[in-house]
């Protein structure tokens, strides 16, 4: 389609700019041809006309779709062309923070101004072995690419850095080389790529400076050489420099400095050692202070001196000659201080006696007369004489100047062959990778000769670069097959012409320097006539005469001709040169001794810059003048033609450093300062070249997964080639757009973009109908549920409105029965209530009218009452107010106490000591309160009853005074009669009223008092409550508070030991893991020492004559292990003496056995303590026995004569019965039945056997009887010669006097050898020849004699602790029964039973347990003793058999041809013990370890078989006692595993296999090492075959070190098996197919997500997982090692899947995130399947599964930040930030994440408290731990099959 119909609505284009280069806008209407104008929408919103050209009519650029941007290769683009490359890197430099982009061959650097952890070791790992286009672009990426190269094509590379200065070539360098010097390493101990990243600081310090736009830019040009050998390791370097800027050294520009080496002099001045240099501030000399600017912000010059020297120390620049360069440096800023002042106006001369040049003169060692004379004068030479003409100040002061440069130059140049000299190699180099570090195109206001030669040097560079990228072009052309059309490309060879042709610029600058009389305007002049208008590139300025316009690749520049003669020329006074080189400083004479033999001598410009040659030729004698008289320009042009030999032989990589500001701000980007470096350093010009032909490159398989979705079903074929063909041509009608290649097809600029619009509008058509069935399916939905809502709301309201009338009509019934019933109620109520009336007015009537009366007749009654009542009542009167009287008196009395009582309590009460006291009595106290209160009520109840016996006595006196009355009346008349008396009778009754009254009045006052005393006391009780329940309260929040804070610092303790349990877990496996790296180094060390070994053994190869060495692994072995043997063997350990010393020395041995040595020195020291003591008791002991045995002797002498006599007769008549049985054989037996071999023979003989076995045993009791007579003969000698001391003392004097260990291994091997008896033939033995075995009786009498009474004093004092143990422990019963009974009787009646039931229970469980452990202990020994008794049976009926045997008859025997004897075989009961030959033991080690195939055991025989057959071996050493069988079996076995995976150690099956085998025979040596923590679940039979005579303890380290390295090994292995396959199957693949496109790719290309057929995928991982875990069952690994490994082969895929995606941009997207999450879940699915999912591996995936839900979740809003912060725990900040940079949208429909959304992410994160390394550690392997793993299998059943070759070994 042609290009026009993409200018639609709404397409994007770009727009001129002046201030940002380029502008972005949207069309507003569709483009049509001939249209003159363009409607545009700027991204601001502004509306704007774009005119086009009205002859060129060109549009303006496209703009790449959204998803194109922020590519990592620039021509993946599909519109290529300046805006969208300016665009892009800004993309990816603001928002995603990359400084690295591609551009085809090319690196694009941005200087970030910023320190960024992106260049530590963990990324140079990431990028090793990677593929370029496999990971993002990096320096490292360049670099690894040239090393592979290198590597893979045997051809010399070069890595070219280019670029402004402050634009970052100097880092890109060293990153480079540091790149190189971690990946490679060196070939010798002498740590050359050290040396090679020291010569930084010191090329840096002399070589760099700060100018305007850099703190440290290098002022010159250098190529270095890093040398590599055939194993593509360091063997060394060359360097070589170009155009060093000598005028810096006498003159710098504003805010500029000199050389940092000056200014670090200046700074360590004061330093003691350079005192001597007189200097001082920077500010103080000339030449450092002309800058105004002697300090850089950050930088200490004084640390920088440190660091220069250490580096010259490093390179082998030693002190001395550190301090010659220090005086010349210094002597030079003296020699800027000389003042020369003028004479006249044609001479100057110097001031005598001038400080500077006085010092200048002593530092260089000259005279001060000569030197300040040639200051200001020259020497003229002529044919017949020679002249010394005074010269002007001004050139004095030049003079002085080119002086000062010469001499820094000179020195340069020395340093720089010092440094080659310190990295060159002995060693025949092999390859090497050229590092380019050189100056970037230059134009400035002012530009002079330097500027010219930088920028000759661009232009040749630029012309190899262009043909390079031409050539890889044509080759990609070719190699697809595709019609090869040329491109037009820039040839900047006419403008090299016009430099360095014949009359050329610099041809015409010598012709006019070699001029008697020539100047820079004569050289113009030549100039103008040469080239005006014959040269398309040379133009003259308008308004100048001295100055010409050259057209270079990028730009136009302006050269002033001021000064081009003087520096081309570059002149020295010969004189001054010559007083120097009669100088007695050595190394200044050494700076100027080769001078004239120099080819290419140190020349730069005053003023300027000039290469410092490296390499000498020698010269022929007569041309040395000649020579030296070169110009500055031919030597740069013939050392740049030397620099582009050596490039265009080599491979090129090309890196293009930019610099985005002029101000050094980190990360900020000038649009207008990027787009003219871009135009500089030929970035364009790739892209231009590339747009020309086809720059977008899709593989068939790749373009048919992205553009699937333009296809038709019909459209699809099996042959992906003629698909695309197909659909393409209907696609794209013009065929010359695009081209098939043979894999690929190639797109002309803005064809992709087409594609993707096309793909774009598909793919949003299809999203348009799936909205609109969605919606449509939606919204039908809607209305069925609101259609389904509006039924059941009326429903319910029909519903609602029916029970409404339904509920009218019940109110209106009701409310009628109500009224009914309502009207009802009230007349009956009306009628009751006057009823009730009636009632009650006649019942009051009659009522009153009885009251009436009764009042009348009470009346007359009381009166008589009254009268019989006062006596009495007075009477009673008086003893109430005495008792009254009493009782208030006590009751003062008890409240005046009771209120002290109240006081002293109230005080104790505040106190918080009687808080618990009060506490503790208050319930006592209410309970008194309680008693008291019932006290009372009882004498209330008494006074209650009292009274009532009061009112009863008042009743009957009552009935008197009625009687009495009755009586009154009838006596009326007779008192009538008496009317005298009744004045006393009313004076008496008024006396008796008054009476009453007071009576009445006290009753009433006693009735208020007690009525007051009860409230009190309910007062007091209520108070005492309040108290109580305050106290209560009280004591309740005490509790509660006590068990708060015990629960707060139980909950503290357990938190602070859950934290400390962890803390220490994790220093244990950091230990863990500290050891294990040093069991690995230590590994490693080893190899590395074996190596140099096998090495040294292969170069020397001489074997000296007449000695040939035998192999000393096996003494060096066996001494290498050795633990637990008490003595060696002497002439063993001398024999091994010698090789010994030659073994590898194995450190974690040596500090074991040094530790051993020690213990056993402790053990030795502590047993000879011990020895003085028992012999001490021995001794005093021996003189209370020996009176006892005297009186036993006797007896025992005639028991022991009389028991030997009947020995005798029992031998001899044994020897009868033998010699009567042989004889009886020997006649009557026929040949045949006698015969060897026959049944007959057979039982003869072993009745024979049982004989001599009895009769030996009876001739051991005649001997021990014997030597026991002696020996009691003997004792009774020396009793009576009064000799009472022992045998011992002697023999351990003697021991003690044996001071030296030989002495006492002597000794010991000669007891040894003495208790050996010598073989004896004892059916020869006669009665005179049995001396020998009297005296080895004695001594097994004498041994048998001391164990009896060691075991009598054990067995006593094992008695004695038992009564002891049993007392102790009857006393504690008996006072735990006392404190028992004690608490039991101050409990009450209930909780005393129950706490006895209790204590009984305890009691009888206690019992009941002892009673079973008794019982076991008895069942164990009933099983035993019944095993006893099945073992005595067999020998029983064996016997029985042997004596029928014996009955029967020879002839009987004869007659029974057939059945000749009936025997049962005895089955053979094995000990699982494997005896074989000291000899045999390199057999076993070779056909069970060495020469054993893993895969035909483990399918064939039972897991750990080799370790059980070892273990079996060792027991038998063990069973025998045999220490050295012991130590050189362990030692063999070691060594062969180690022999055989240093072998085979890349085998997984091996690995795997003696991984399996070393842990089983570690945990055998823990089994029956008979320790009763691994005995805990053994079967009795197997604790019967534990280990009796050795500790193993040590060997058990030995091999769990030995298991560690086996485990590291096999880690090591299937990290290696897997890492291929992660990238491709976790990341690459798609898994779930379709879920990702197909992104465009640039130049370099990725790795294909499509699965080809060496593709690895998931179900490579999952496959090669089953493989391991199906071997480890196989091979019979323990489960938690099993996890262990799966654990840390999970930790790895995560580790590199992560790791991968942080540096691969295209991986970070939706897309992808779905993929890892299923390509994870498949993972789990497999540990499910295994049953692993504890073993902790699926933890370690977590990092990885946050960072693909990091990609799936929303990334716009303030809680999708705080969800991404609180969901990735397991990601650090770095990670997290990264992941978001580099998320890239794969279609139009997806979002970037915005910076402002990043930047709250950091904000929020900014408080973690983490590493901040980018990648996780791939290296790390986790501590691994043995879990002790017990085998139930039984050692005795076990078979060893004929295959293993095993035949000399013989089960026991």
């Amino acid at each position: 389609m042609a290009a026009s119909e993409l200018y639609t609505k709404h397409a994007r284009v770009w727009v001129p700019d002046a201030e940002e280069v380029w502008k972005s806008a949207e069309l507003l209407k569709d483009y049509k041809q001939g249209d003159a104008l363009l409607q545009l929408r700027l991204d601001d919103g502004t509306d704007v006309e774009h005119k086009l050209d009205p002859k060129t009519k060109n549009l303006p650029h496209l703009r790449n779709p959204d998803i194109l941007v922020g590519e990592n290769d620039l021509t993946a683009l599909s519109y290529l062309h300046e805006p969208a490359i300016l665009h892009n890197l800004k993309v990816r430099f603001m928002d995603s923070k990359l400084i690295y982009t591609y551009c085809g061959i090319v690196l694009v650097a941005i200087n970030p101004y910023e320190t960024l952890p992106i260049y530590g070791a963990d990324i140079i790992n990431a990028y090793s072995g990677q593929n370029m286009g496999d990971m993002d672009p990096h320096i490292f990426a360049v670099a690894e690419e040239s090393y592979k190269q290198m590597a893979r094509d045997e051809r010399n590379q070069s890595i070219i850095v280019s670029g402004e200065s402050g634009a970052g070539k100097t880092v890109s360098a060293k990153y480079a080389m540091r790149y190189f010097a971690t990946v490679s390493g060196s070939a010798s101990e002498t740590n050359v790529e050290e040396k090679v990243l020291a010569s930084n600081p010191i090329m840096e310090s002399i070589g760099n400076a700060k100018t305007t736009r850099n703190d440290n830019s290098s002022r010159f040009g250098k190529y270095i050489e890093i040398g590599f050998n055939k194993k593509y390791q360091i063997i060394g370097a060359n360097m070589r420099t170009y155009l060093l800027e000598k005028s810096r050294v006498v003159f710098q520009a504003d805010d500029e400095r000199n050389y940092h080496i000056f200014y670090q002099l200046c700074a360590s001045a004061q330093l003691p050692e350079l005192k001597v240099l007189k200097l001082g501030q920077a500010t103080n000399f000339h030449y450092t202070k002309q800058g105004r600017s002697p300090v850089i912000d950050g930088v200490d010059d004084a640390k920088e001196m440190v660091n220069t020297r250490h580096a010259c120390t490093l390179l082998g620049i030693s002190e001395p000659y550190q301090m010659g360069i220090f005086r010349i440096l210094a002597a030079i800023l003296h020699l800027g201080n000389v003042e020369i002042k003028a004479r006249d106006s044609d001479s100057s001369i110097v001031p005598p006696n001038n400080a500077h040049l006085t010092v200048f003169c002593d530092l260089m060692g000259v005279t001060y007369q000569d030197m300040s004379q040639w200051l200001c004068h020259k020497k003229l030479k002529t044919a017949a004489e020679t002249y010394i003409k005074p010269i002007p100040k001004l050139q004095a002061v030049n003079a002085r100047d080119a002086l000062a440069k010469h001499i820094y130059a000179k020195l340069f140049d020395w340093i720089v062959d010092h440094v080659n000299k310190a990295l060159r190699s002995t060693v025949n180099q092999n390859s090497f990778i050229g590092v380019l570090d050189i100056y970037g195109f230059e134009t400035f206001e002012i530009n002079s000769f330097e500027q010219f030669c930088i920028n000759y040097a661009n232009e040749k560079l630029q012309q190899q670069f262009n043909m390079h990228v031409f050539k890889l072009e044509q080759e990609e052309y070719m190699k697809e097959q595709i019609p090869w059309t040329l491109i037009d490309f820039y040839d900047n060879q006419p403008c090299i012409n016009l430099i360095e042709a014949k009359m050329g610029i610099l041809d015409l600058l010598d012709e006019e320097c070699r001029m008697p009389k020539g100047s820079d305007d004569t050289w113009a002049q030549k100039l103008y006539n040469t080239h005006l208008n014959k040269c398309a590139l040379f133009h003259k300025p308008r308004l100048s005469n001295k100055a010409f316009i050259i057209q270079h690749f990028a730009d136009k520049v302006e050269y002033q001709c001021d000064g081009f003669l003087e520096k081309n020329k570059d002149t020295v006074n010969e004189e001054q040169i010559t007083v120097l080189k009669t100088s007695k400083f050595e190394l200044l004479v050494e700076l100027f001794q080769d001078e004239e033999k120099a080819t290419s001598p140190t020349g730069p410009p005053p003023g300027g810059r000039t290469r410092l040659s490296v390499k000498q030729t020698k010269t022929r004698p007569g041309q040395t003048s000649r020579d030296h008289k070169k110009t500055v320009g031919l030597q740069f042009r013939n050392s740049l033609q030397l620099l582009m030999d050596t490039l265009n032989a080599t491979t090129p990589h090309y890196v293009r450093c930019i610099k985005p500001n002029d101000n050094k701000h980190p990360f900020t980007f000038d649009p207008s300062r990027a787009v003219q470096q871009l135009r500089a350093c030929g970035v364009l010009e790739t892209i231009r070249i590339s747009a020309a032909g086809f720059p977008s490159r899709w593989t068939y398989q790749e373009f048919f997964s992205r553009y699937r979705v333009l296809m038709k079903q019909k459209d699809v074929l099996s042959d992906r080639r003629l698909t695309c063909r197909n659909v393409l041509e209907k696609l794209i009608k013009d065929q010359d757009k695009y081209q098939f290649g043979k894999t690929k097809i190639f797109f002309r600029a803005g064809q992709v973009a087409y594609l993707e619009k096309l793909r774009a509008d598909k793919l949003r058509v299809a999203c348009i109908r799936i909205q609109k069935t969605i919606r449509s399916w939606l919204l039908r939905k809607k209305y069925l549920r609101m259609r389904s809502a509006a039924i059941t709301i009326q429903r319910y309201v029909r519903g609602y409105q029916a029970r409404c009338l339904a509920k009218f009509l019940r109110r209106t019934q009701a409310a009628v029965t109500i009224q009914k019933f309502q009207r009802m109620y009230r007349e009956r109520k009306r009628y009751r209530r006057m009823q009730a009336a009636s009632l009650v007015v006649q019942c009051m009537l009659r009522a009153y009218m009885a009251r009436q009366k009764y009042q009348a007749m009470l009346q007359e009654h009381k009166t008589i009452i009254i009268q019989k009542r006062v006596r009495g009542w007075l009477a009673r009167l008086h003893y109430k107010r005495s008792l009254e009287a009493v009782v208030y008196l006590q009751c003062c009395i008890r409240r005046m106490r009771a209120r002290r009582e109240l006081k002293k309590l109230k005080i104790e009460a505040r106190s918080v000591e009687h808080f618990k006291k009060l506490n503790i009595g208050m319930e006592n106290k209410i309970m008194q309160l309680q008693r008291k209160v019932d006290e009372q009520h009882k004498d209330k109840k008494a006074m209650t009853e009292r009274l009532n016996s009061l009112a009863n006595s008042y009743a009957v006196e009552s009935e008197k005074l009625r009687n009495e009355v009755e009586r009154l009346r009838l006596t009326e008349e007779e008192a009538r009669n008496n009317s005298n008396r009744i004045t006393t009778l009313l004076e008496e009754l008024a006396r008796l009223k008054k009476e009453l009254c007071d009576t009445q009045r006290d009753k009433r006052t006693i009735e208020e008092w007690a009525d007051k005393y009860k409230l009190e006391t309910e007062q007091l009780v209520a108070e005492l409550k309040e108290q109580n329940l305050l106290l209560k309260t009280e004591k309740d929040d005490l509790n509660r508070l006590i068990q708060e804070q015990n629960q707060e610092m139980t909950e503290k303790m357990e938190k602070a030991l859950a934290e400390e349990t962890k803390q220490l877990e994790c220093e244990l496996n950091e230990e863990r893991s500290r050891y294990q790296n040093l069991l690995t180094e230590h590994r490693r060390l080893e190899d590395r020492h074996d190596d140099l070994k096998e090495e040294m053994t292969l170069m020397v190869n001489i074997p000296k004559p007449g000695h040939r060495r035998t192999d000393s692994t096996h003494s060096s072995n066996e001494s290498e292990y050795t633990y637990n043997s008490e003595f060696a063997e002497s002439e063993e350990s001398a024999r091994g003496a010698e090789d010994v010393t030659k073994a590898p020395l194995d450190m974690s041995l040596f500090l074991k056995l040094q530790k051993r040595v020690t213990e056993l020195e402790q053990e030795k020291q502590s047993l000879q303590n011990e020895l003085d003591k028992k012999e001490e008791q021995a001794y005093r002991a021996r003189a209370r026995e020996e009176d006892e045995q005297n009186r036993a002797r006797g007896a025992e002498l005639e028991y022991e004569s009389l028991k030997r006599q009947e020995l005798d007769s029992e031998n001899k008549k044994l020897k009868n019965d033998l010699n009567e049985l042989r004889k009886a054989l020997s006649e009557k037996s026929p040949p045949g039945v006698t015969a060897p071999g026959s049944p007959a023979y057979k039982v003869v003989m072993e009745q024979l056997n049982s004989s001599n076995e009895e009769l030996e045993v009876r001739k051991e009791e005649v001997l021990i009887l014997r030597s026991q007579l002696v020996s009691q003969k003997e004792a009774i000698h020396q009793k009576e010669n009064k000799q009472t001391m022992t045998e011992a003392m002697p023999c351990m004097e003697d021991v003690h006097k044996m001071r030296d260990a030989g002495e006492i291994t002597q000794a010991y091997l000669a007891l040894k050898e003495s208790n050996r008896s010598p073989p004896q033939d004892y059916h020869a033995l006669n009665e005179d020849g049995e001396l020998w075995l009297v005296y080895e009786g004695l001594k097994e009498t004498n041994r048998l004699l001391e164990s009896q009474l060691q075991t009598l004093r054990k067995s006593h004092e094992n008695e004695t602790e038992v009564l002891r143990e049993e007392l102790q422990s009857v006393k504690e019963d008996n006072n735990r029964q006392q404190q028992l009974l004690a608490q039991n009787l101050q409990l009450p009646p209930e909780a005393r039973i129950e706490a006895s039931l209790q204590h009984e229970i305890t009691r009888l469980t206690n019992e009941n347990l002892d009673l079973m452990e008794q019982l076991e202990k008895q069942d164990k020994t009933v099983r035993k003793l019944k095993k006893q008794l099945k073992v005595f049976a067999k020998k029983i009926g064996e016997l029985e058999v042997s004596g029928q045997m014996e009955n029967v008859s020879p002839g009987q025997i004869i007659d029974e041809p057939t059945h000749p004897v009936n025997i049962p075989r005895k089955e053979k009961d094995f000990q699982g013990m494997l005896e074989y030959k000291k000899e045999d033991e390199s057999k076993l080690v070779k056909n069970l370890i060495l020469e054993l195939k893993p895969r035909g055991v483990a399918v064939n025989l039972i897991p750990g078989l080799p370790a059980y057959i070892l273990f079996m071996c060792l027991r038998h050493a063990d069973y025998v006692n045999d220490d050295q069988k012991v130590r050189t079996l362990l030692t063999s076995t070691i060594n062969g595993i180690k022999k055989i995976l240093k072998k085979r150690g890349d085998d997984y099956e091996t690995v795997s296999f003696w991984l399996s085998n070393t842990c089983r025979f570690l945990h055998c040596l823990k089994q029956y090492s008979g320790e009763e923590s691994f005995m805990k679940h053994n079967t009795p039979r197997q604790n019967e075959h534990c280990l009796s005579n050795f500790d193993l303890a040590e060997y058990r380290q030995v091999l769990s070190d030995l298991a560690i390295q086996i485990y590291q090994q096999l880690v090591k292995v299937m990290e290696n098996i897997l890492q291929p396959m992660i990238v491709s199957g976790m990341l690459e693949h798609e898994t779930i197919q379709g879920v990702s496109g197909v992104k465009p790719t640039g130049l370099r290309k990725r790795t294909s997500s499509i699965a080809d057929e060496g593709t690895y995928t998931l179900d490579s991982i999952l496959r090669q997982l089953n493989s391991f875990h199906s071997t480890m069952c196989q091979h019979g690994t323990d489960p938690e090692l099993i996890k262990q490994v799966i654990k840390q082969m999970f930790y790895i895929i995560g580790a590199v899947t992560l790791n991968n995606l942080l540096l691969r941009k295209d991986m970070c997207s939706w897309s992808k995130g779905m993929q890892i999450r299923y390509n994870v879940s498949q993972l789990e699915e497999w540990l499910r399947d295994k049953n692993l999912m504890t073993s902790g591996a699926k933890e370690t995936l977590e990092p990885l599964i946050q960072a693909a839900q990091l990609l799936q979740v929303k990334k716009k809003t303030d809680e999708d930040a705080e969800a991404i912060c609180s969901m990735c725990n397991a990601l650090s900040t770095a990670q997290i930030v990264k992941v978001l940079n580099l998320y890239t949208p794969v279609n139009e429909f997806e979002e970037r994440v915005s910076v402002s959304f990043i930047r709250t992410i950091q904000i929020r994160l900014r408080d973690r408290k983490e590493s901040p390394q980018l990648l996780m550690d791939t290296k790390n392997i986790y501590p691994v731990t043995f879990p002790f793993n017990p085998s139930s299998l039984a050692l005795e059943t076990i078979q060893i099959p004929s295959s293993l070759n095993l035949l000399f070994l013989t089960r026991v």
